[in-house]
């Protein structure tokens, strides 16, 4: 629902506020002609008593909805480097972190909020849905920790600052699904 400002002039909550105070209008009548709650009522009549002549339903904001213009070219910039790291083959990470993106901002004395940040990546196209993830039903085959030990690598540029690949290699056991050795190294072996 609109705000009440947009839905009625100060003149027409006047004239039901005055109602009220006369006793010819009903506080429950009132708040279903404006939809407003029993708190907001009692704080129009509160301002309405204070002084009829000067009742207002304008109100000023405690804080600016607006993000000065550098910010907004400072964001742009996060997210495109961000973006330029999704986009590199080369490197494992797939998804933008808007949180780290804000977290980024609160070290500079920035305040801003995840879906401010999520709401201009969708308007520069630096934006993913989040996908449907897989069921993936990881079946046992052992009856003990420590009976099968599935050793695993995987070649990639584990920073962006690395210049080279490197070869993360991988030890888990089965049974708890806990790793139990990992290590890097410049090139795959026994």
């Amino acid at each position: 629902m609109d705000q009440v400002h947009k839905r009625f002039t100060a003149e027409q909550v006047k004239v039901l506020l005055k109602g009220y105070c006369q006793g010819s209008l009903d506080r429950v009548t009132i708040e279903e002609i404006l939809a407003i709650s029993r708190s907001r009522f009692f704080a129009f009549l509160k301002q309405y008593r204070l002084d009829p002549h000067k009742f207002s339903l304008a109100y000023q904001r405690k804080t600016s909805t607006r993000i000065p213009a550098s910010v907004e070219k400072e964001i742009e910039k996060e997210l495109m480097l961000e973006k330029s790291l999704i986009d590199d083959s080369t490197l494992p990470i797939t998804t933008y972190n808007y949180s780290a993106i804000r977290d980024r901002f609160i070290k500079r004395d920035i305040k801003l909020s995840s879906p401010t940040i999520i709401a201009r990546a969708k308007n520069l196209g630096c934006y993913q849905p989040h996908p449907r993830k897989n069921i993936h039903d990881h079946e046992v085959v052992t009856t003990a920790v420590g009976a099968l030990i599935q050793h695993d690598a995987s070649h990639h540029r584990w920073s962006p600052y690395a210049g080279e690949r490197w070869v993360l290699i991988t030890s888990l056991d089965d049974f708890s699904r806990k790793i139990i050795y990992a290590d890097l190294f410049e090139q795959e072996s026994t």
